[in-house]
């Protein structure tokens, strides 16, 4: 069986981010955000290493095999009934098999966990993929910030109720 065969069957396990992961993390966002149009807004090794110390943020990875594969990072207000999802990333050789599903999953559960009402997130308003994925696991968009990726792309602002879902996963 080849690698890739291999990775494709074996299951995504999900944990908590780690200092030995800064490194994979740094390299997985400089992977998937690698194009031009993202400068100024990749995650550098000092902000990975601030919200792993931060009791205001919580950083999922997703792992395959002994692989990262993913990540989401959700941030907390003390001063606020909503999380929010600062960024998710899925390693591009592992798209395409539920991992960012799962991973907004896992997001959704530690919000949950710690008493937040709702969700909100911003995504580019050219990016389909991302835009279907939140839409179909429930999310609405309630503004626009125009300009906000480099100046030249829109954020759609978007958010889900999570008052719901503490009564369906009890």
């Amino acid at each position: 069986m080849s690698g890739s065969q291999v990775q494709r069957s074996t299951p995504a396990k999900l944990r908590t981010g780690r200092a030995s992961d800064v490194e994979a993390l740094e390299a997985l966002e400089r992977a998937i955000f690698k194009s031009r149009q993202f400068a100024g807004h990749l995650i550098s090794r000092a902000s990975f290493w601030r919200f792993l110390d931060s009791p205001s943020a919580r950083l999922i990875v997703a792992e395959v095999g002994t692989e990262l594969s993913g990540y989401v990072l959700i941030l907390y207000r003390s001063n606020s009934n909503f999380a929010r999802m600062y960024s998710v990333g899925v390693a591009t050789h592992f798209r395409k098999r539920g991992l960012a599903r799962l991973l907004l999953a896992a997001a959704e559960k530690d919000a949950i966990s710690r008493d937040r009402k709702e969700m909100r997130l911003e995504a580019r308003a050219n990016d389909p993929g991302a835009l279907a994925l939140y839409e179909s696991s429930g999310y609405r968009c309630f503004g626009r910030r125009r300009g906000y990726y480099g100046g030249r792309v829109d954020a759609l602002r978007f958010h889900k109720p999570l008052i719901g879902e503490r009564r369906r996963r009890s």
